[in-house]
């Protein structure tokens, strides 16, 4: 019998430090991207923004699996500097990634409401025959979370309020991606 071997995650070469992977656009997916997100943030030892970007690739990657035809997406995780990490989902699809207001009842519809409060920054990058929706995430952002808002570090002592967050406009912001992810379309 045969031994199947899915492909590995390929590292950047050349640019900012980064992982991508083609994928099949299903949900059995979001598993696979998860592991590339985590393995990335191990290697690098930044496992604080661990939960934070698991759950934007999975927003992301539900968003191109729902809204999109495309029978393949690409990955990516890029270290854009010591406190900066970009999580990119790429399609076909030449749309722009749209952010709604839903109700309090609705039961889905908020994954970019998710991806705007977990995140540094977002956008997306068009090119000529495929897009990627990005998502930056800082280490140390403020952003909501067990260490935010006085919470106790290890040995107990509290930790003094953290600093206003930084104001951010709301939305996808177009613009160029500073490190283009190639097209395997």
């Amino acid at each position: 019998m045969k031994s199947v071997r899915e492909p590995a995650a390929r590292p950047a070469s050349t640019g900012a430090p980064g992982y991508a992977e083609t994928m099949p656009c299903e949900p059995e997916s979001a598993r696979r991207a998860r592991l590339l997100i985590t393995s990335a943030l191990t290697v690098w030892v930044i496992e604080e923004l661990m939960d934070a970007a698991t759950l934007v690739v999975d927003e992301l990657l539900v968003n191109t699996i729902e809204h999109t035809r495309c029978r393949t997406t690409r990955v990516t995780v890029r270290r854009l500097a010591e406190d900066r990490v970009r999580i990119g989902v790429s399609d076909t699809c030449q749309g722009p990634p749209v952010m709604k207001s839903r109700g309090k009842d609705a039961e889905n519809g908020r994954g970019l409401l998710l991806v705007d409060a977990l995140c540094d920054r977002w956008g997306y990058d068009r090119h000529r025959a495929w897009k990627v929706v990005w998502a930056e995430l800082r280490l140390g952002a403020g952003r909501p979370g067990p260490s935010a808002g006085g919470g106790k570090h290890r040995g107990g002592k509290q930790s003094p309020p953290p600093p206003p967050p930084t104001p951010k406009p709301s939305g996808p912001r177009p613009g160029p991606d500073p490190d283009p992810i190639p097209a395997t379309y």
